[in-house]
Formats: structure tokens, sequence, C-alpha cells
């Protein structure tokens, strides 16, 4: 079928309109078709959203999806207007747990806590964040988590075999980084990238140490800060000022050779198999374990995982759950790892799917990056999540900009977050 985006802003107003005139069932189509809309972001630049729809659509004949495109960076603010304004997509995808703890807590998901109970915890990584007091009202259908990207090309030049990436610590990383940066100016090729998230420090101290991100407590981050920081003072990572205030993407920073080393999200391995295919980088990459404090050879590293809900206002609340179940199967995890990205429901039958792709470093480094053994949840699922996530965002750009010490921005943040959250 030909697909028609809803434009966001068009379609949350004439929604709202539709609410505030009673809303009511919707009507069915002359060829008795049901169309459910799914809120989503970047569509055409996200795989593995086509992939499911396609393949849903294909195994329920009968239902259409309607994608609801919005962009990537506002999307949490987008759907929390949306449904604060009783906005009636059928399907929401939640960008991440923080946003889900919101929305869930609040009441604007349809439980799903019977669908959930029939999915083994074993096999679904990150099904247990959803968990709300006993309650689910979203599936995981993608579970990200953070390896260390290489250009294989930079690093072969340097004389650097890809195996010193198979058990790298961070101080080995900070070692390579600093020898690893070359030029000036605008041929300046930096050792690493580290984007200007607070997770790229935080969230690794805190999976790595066993620490709290709600405790209130941040003494734990401080060595993390003081590598990145010594990093950024040797000239081997892009200053975050610069990054932050010429929105430097990550991905301009990799694909384009500008960086040799650059701790990401597994989801960015989509990215580079469909710009590669499509000859908009020609850089050879590679996959490697997120670098780790500890010497004893296991991979602990931070992710989180992506999941479908259902918006309490639907009217079409069956159909809504018939795709969000589908999604999290493995026909729906099947399509994901064929659009190169990591689905939340694991096994060997997918790994080998995901493995097979044309593109996909088949080398031991990037199949032990791929299976770590524990993934740490990027954030903890709260309803104090979000508060915390913002008072730690301020704090950091006040860190890594320079206007705070470490020592009183680590300070700030535990005060903050005891006495305005608690």
């Amino acid at each position: 079928m030909k697909r028609h985006l809803v434009p966001t802003l068009a379609a949350a107003a004439a929604l709202a309109l539709l609410t505030a005139c009673g809303g009511g069932s919707p009507e069915p189509a002359a060829d008795g078709r049901q169309t459910i809309k799914l809120a989503l972001w970047n569509y055409a630049t996200t795989p593995e959203f086509k992939a499911i729809i396609d393949g849903f659509e294909q195994a329920n004949p009968g239902i259409d999806v309607q994608p609801v495109d919005i962009l990537a960076d506002d999307y949490a603010e987008k759907v929390t207007t949306m449904l604060a304004g009783g906005d009636s997509t059928d399907v929401l995808t939640m960008k991440n747990v923080i946003d889900y703890s919101r929305f869930g807590t609040r009441g604007q998901l349809v439980p799903l806590t019977d669908e959930a109970k029939k999915l083994d915890p074993a096999k679904y990584s990150g099904l247990d964040a959803y968990d709300l007091d006993g309650k689910y009202f979203a599936l995981p259908y993608r579970q990200d988590f953070w390896v260390l990207y290489y250009n294989k090309a930079l690093l072969e030049q340097a004389g650097v075999a890809e195996s010193k990436l198979h058990n790298l610590s961070w101080d080995g990383y900070a070692e390579l980084a600093k020898s690893l940066t070359k030029g000036s100016g605008g041929g300046k090729v930096y050792g690493a990238y580290q984007h200007t998230w607070r997770s790229v420090v935080q969230a690794t101290a805190a999976a790595q140490t066993g620490s709290d991100l709600l405790g209130g407590d941040y003494g734990f981050f401080k060595d993390q800060y003081k590598l990145t920081l010594d990093l950024q003072q040797h000239g081997a990572l892009m200053p975050w000022a610069t990054a932050s205030s010429q929105k430097v993407t990550y991905n301009t920073m990799f694909s384009t050779g500008k960086a040799v080393l650059m701790p990401m999200g597994t989801w960015y391995a989509s990215t580079l198999l469909a710009d590669t295919k499509a000859g908009k980088t020609k850089v050879e990459w590679g996959v490697a374990p997120l670098p780790q404090r500890a010497t004893d050879g296991k991979v602990t590293t931070f992710g989180s995982p992506t999941a479908f809900a259902v918006n309490k206002n639907s009217k079409n609340a069956d159909a809504a759950k018939k795709f969000v179940e589908w999604a999290a199967s493995e026909a729906g995890a099947t399509a994901v790892a064929q659009a190169g990205v990591t689905p939340a429901l694991q096994s060997q039958k997918i790994l080998d799917t995901y493995f097979a792709l044309p593109g996909v470093p088949q080398d031991e480094v990037a199949k032990k990056a791929f299976k770590p053994d524990q993934v740490a949840l990027e954030m903890p699922v709260s309803d104090k999540s979000s508060d915390v996530d913002q008072l730690l965002t301020e704090e950091h750009e006040l860190v890594m900009t320079g206007e705070k010490s470490l020592d009183d921005g680590v300070a700030e943040m535990s005060k903050r977050v005891k006495n305005e959250v608690g």
C-alpha cells in the first residue's frame, strides 16, 4: 500500500479537535479495513519502523498502520503534549523508560500486564524495566546497549591490532585515544569522540560500579569524569562546548573519519549499514565491547529497551494491542534484526539473523561486543527518574564546560537531587 505520513502538528490539532467534539468510534472503511496510527520518530532514517510495519501488515492484511512522524529531538515533548490534549493516536513508541514511567504512572496507557506475562523474562532483555508495581503498560521490541565503534583503517595505519580492543580498559582507551589523535584545524582526527549526552559518563560509571543513579550520592561519577575531562584537555576529544554549540552529530564525526574510537549504542550499526549501502560513507568500521573498569574479562555495559504501548484514548485498542504483541514476537524480532537493530527478544536464531546481514562485523571482537555479560538500565524506572535526569543533565553541562569544578559539580548533583527530588 502507499503509506501516508501524518504531519505531527496537523495531526495533533485534528485529533485534539476530534476529542473536543466528543470523539467516538471510528467509521469503518468501505472495504472493511482498519487503520491504526503509530507515533514514532524520524521514520525515513529509522529502518526498524518500516520493517515492523511492513511485517505486521503482511501478517494482518485487514489492518493498515499509519505512521505519525515526529522529530527525534522533539518526540518526548510532543507525545507529552499530545496525551495531555486527549490525542487518540493508537500506538505510542516508548523511546525510553523515563518517558514510559511518566506516561504509565499518569494512567495514560492501556494496561498490558496479561500480554507481558506471556513473555519469557529470560529471553526478553529489558522486560523488567516496564514493571510498574507489578503492572505493565508496554512491551519491548528493541534492546540497545553501548559498545565501542572503531575505524579499522585508521587503527591499522597507527599499527594497532584490532585484538587490542577485545579486553580494553578505560585507561587503555584513554592511552589509545591520545596516541591516535592527529592533525589540527579542519583536518584534525580525534582519537575518540564522546557525544554530549550525560549518560556517556554517568550511566557508564553507574553500570560498571554497580551504583544507583537515583540514590543522590554521586561520588562514583568522579573517575569517569576525570578520564573524560583529561582527554578533552589533551585534545583527544572534541571539547564538549564545541560539540554542543555547533550541534555536532556523532554520525558526522565517525562516518567521515573525524574520530577513530566512539562509544555509542548498538542502534548506530543500522545507520552505518544503511549509509554504507547507499554510498554515503566509506568508513570501514568495527565493533568492540565497551571499555571496562574491572579486569575480570567480563563485559558490563548499559542500555535501554524501546517499546510500544497503547494509548488509553485509542479507538482501536484491540488492533493496537495486536500490533504491540506482534512487534514483541519472534516474527517482529526477526524483522527488527533484519533491519540491523538488536531486538528485545534474544536467542541464537535471532543473533544469527543479525550477523547474517551484509556488512555486519563477523570477527570475535564484534561477537563479544554483542553478547555482554551484563546490561544495566540506563536510568532506573521510578516516578523520580524524569526529575533526576533533568538535574543531572544540567550539572553535567556545567562540569563539561568548566563552569563548575568536578568536585563542586558532583557535590551539587547530590545536593540538588536530595533537596529538590527527595
